[in-house]
């Protein structure tokens, strides 16, 4: 069960964090994987990890703000391997600042990457799937479509839009033998979460607050993508999955 072999999979934000866990997953599980990223020989480097271990991957290196860019790629992999099953749009930014302070312009470039860079990949994704009646979209959400904290306005915003925007292309697409669907993370240890992971206070609220009581393991995220991407997921769309240790359902 769950089985990726021969499939073709695009990860954005792939060089790091949860998109570099979830293309380890797709990869192991059987995917043919896409690296996507702004930094080519990072991505060059996890090319060479995962072809170290057996793994089929090749990378895309594009701003997802830069939507030309995107779509062609898009495009050029269909081509190249006949096929495109699996969007994985992961790619994301954050910028903090109070409502009475933070500058429009940062909110834009939020909204710009998190949201309309997810919809333009959609977009291009659902052209060369909808001829073949197949696909799988998957983006990454977050709880803070759900619950919020002070000073991420413009991130909650965002994903708040994308968690919508699943729902709506998944009724759009769905005719189509299509699935879209989220998956909404909660506070993993990654590279860029080291200095909130060794802030004693915010880690004791992180562990204290989880009903885990910890944070989680970037390989924890890995395996619901491959649950999602697989055809065991063909009725499962339009869904968010959270994979946050009973954070959002905690009060």
């Amino acid at each position: 069960m769950f089985s990726l072999q021969g499939k073709l999979a695009l990860v954005t934000g792939a060089s790091r964090g949860l998109g570099w866990a979830m293309a380890q997953s797709l990869a192991q599980a059987g995917a043919h994987v896409v690296l996507n990223g702004r930094e080519p020989a990072t991505l060059e480097t996890r090319r060479a990890e995962l072809e170290a271990s057996g793994w089929r991957a090749e990378v895309a290196p594009f701003d997802v703000t830069a939507h030309a860019e995107g779509a062609a790629c898009i495009r050029d992999l269909a081509r190249r391997h006949g096929r495109f099953d699996i969007l994985v749009a992961n790619a994301g930014i954050n910028r903090r600042g109070a409502i009475t302070d933070q500058p429009i312009e940062e909110f834009r470039r939020v909204l710009e990457t998190n949201l309309v860079g997810v919809w333009a990949l959609a977009q291009e994704a659902a052209r060369v799937m909808i001829p073949r009646r197949r696909g799988r979209i998957i983006v990454t959400g977050s709880m803070a479509a759900m619950i919020a904290r002070p000073t991420l306005s413009a991130y909650v915003a965002s994903k708040g839009a994308v968690h919508a925007l699943v729902r709506e292309l998944a009724i759009e697409l769905g005719p189509h033998a299509i699935t879209v669907n989220a998956i909404a993370p909660g506070y993993f240890a990654t590279e860029l979460n080291t200095p909130l992971v060794r802030n004693e206070e915010f880690n004791g609220w992180i562990c204290k607050r989880t009903p885990a009581g910890r944070w989680g393991d970037v390989a924890e995220i890995g395996p619901a993508a491959v649950f999602l991407a697989s055809d065991e997921a063909s009725y499962v769309n339009g869904h968010v999955l959270s994979v946050d240790g009973g954070f959002s359902a905690a009060m």
